[in-house]
């Protein structure tokens, strides 16, 4: 006897209005997109339709999928092992950033996000994946400077970048090549960034991150795990470094400093919400002028968009008129 169907909310309204994703997804639109998706698709106990989050293979054919049928890629794949991140909750850190822009420039959310190629995004931690300047290059037609200190990292995004007319021309790729940085050695004099974005390692150590691991997924199999197998994959770099997310944010606040001059609003995501006392310390330290907190849900999970300028309201103004035409 079948078990009764699961009944799923229409709507995942605590994402972004403009998020493509609210909506459950529709394996038969996906399938068309991606046929090599098809053979990951089961129906579960309930009458559903989806795939096995736990199959790496699985996710990233779904990813594969999804920034085809929705971002125009015609190309996109990644080496063994690299991260490969969700896509509606990346999608919501470009929608929500894209909002402070348009508040910025008209004071109220609900104005014009300035779009085009003029408008300049960097993504610290390009990864393999280029999810950023994708979503953001289909949403909003930006241009994007993406950084990383993982020269396979940088292989890939590159080759998705000569390989997808989306991306082509329109993604500049550098490589960090002193982990101790962030902006210096990425950011040049000439470079005017509108926006810096980053998903920072949330973990201070290995054991840590494979603790978190094995966490989540017992929570999600509501069993023990005993072993921690990354379904969304990952480097060591991308979950985990010194200090975890709090040290990573603190030394990009200071840098920050350093190239005040050359970028409108830098940001980043915070996973953990105690990591905003923290931050907000360093950022009174270096005497920023403007401190945004852009709350995010998707699902259970809650985050939060930090984001910090060093420009005056005249110095806004001015930056406003000669670039956001």
């Amino acid at each position: 006897m079948q078990a009764k169907k699961k009944v799923h909310p229409t709507e995942k309204v605590k994402l972004h209005i403009r998020n493509q994703h609210r909506e459950k997804y529709d394996f038969e639109l996906l399938t068309e997109s991606s046929p090599e998706l098809k053979k990951f698709v089961k129906e579960n106990d309930f009458g559903n339709f989806t795939i096995d989050f736990f199959d790496p293979e699985a996710v990233k054919s779904l990813n594969k999928a999804l920034l085809q049928h929705y971002y125009g890629m015609t190309d996109w794949s990644i080496p063994t092992d690299y991260l490969c991140p969700p896509i509606p909750g990346r999608a919501d850190y470009i929608h929500h950033i894209a909002d402070l822009l348009a508040d910025s420039r008209t004071g109220k959310s609900e104005g014009e996000v300035p779009m085009g190629k003029k408008i300049k995004c960097l993504d610290i931690g390009i990864g393999a994946n280029a999810v950023y300047p994708i979503i953001g290059r289909s949403e909003y037609q930006w241009s994007f400077i993406g950084s990383d200190v993982d020269p396979i990292a940088i292989e890939s995004a590159n080759r998705l970048v000569k390989a997808n007319a989306v991306l082509k021309g329109n993604v500049d790729v550098r490589l960090q090549t002193n982990t101790a940085h962030v902006f210096e050695g990425i950011i040049q004099p000439e470079d005017l960034i509108d926006l810096t974005i980053c998903n920072p390692p949330f973990h201070a150590s290995q054991e840590a991150a494979a603790a978190g691991t094995m966490r989540k997924l017992s929570n999600l199999k509501q069993e023990k795990a005993t072993s921690a197998v990354l379904n969304f994959g990952g480097q060591p770099n991308e979950l985990w470094c010194e200090g975890g997310e709090a040290g990573f944010v603190e030394r990009m606040i200071r840098e920050s400093k350093q190239f005040a001059s050359n970028c409108f609003w830098f940001s980043t995501l915070i996973s953990k919400e105690s990591n905003l006392k923290n931050a907000g310390r360093v950022l009174r330290s270096v005497d920023v002028l403007e401190v945004k907190i852009l709350p995010m849900a998707q699902g259970n999970k809650t985050s939060r968009i930090l984001a910090w300028t060093f420009l005056t309201k005249e110095e806004q103004a001015k930056w406003m008129k000669q670039r956001w035409k």
